[in-house]
């Protein structure tokens, strides 16, 4: 993983961590299916992506939301417009 991509992999964590604070980072597997990793359901999947939003001013439109199912997926579609948004 790059530097971009590792500092970005941290803060979407540390999101993911206040909607599921039973979430060891360690177990997770980047490539699965996020939601039945972490056991979120549908209101705390639409919370984790709000916040993602809000963090990183990137609107993510409902139309996008079936491809944000790994966190790599969700890294993915954040690092073109988080790198010029850090901070």
């Amino acid at each position: 993983m790059s530097t971009d991509r590792e500092t970005l992999a941290t803060a979407v964590m540390t999101l993911l961590r206040a909607i599921a604070p039973e979430l060891e980072p360690d177990t997770l597997d980047f490539a699965r299916p996020l939601r039945s990793q972490v056991d979120l359901d549908s209101m705390d999947w639409l919370n984790f992506l709000v916040s993602v939003s809000e963090r990183f001013g990137v609107a993510i439109p409902e139309a996008d939301y079936a491809r944000l199912v790994t966190f790599n997926d969700v890294l993915d579609y954040l690092l073109p417009s988080a790198v010029g948004n850090s901070g």
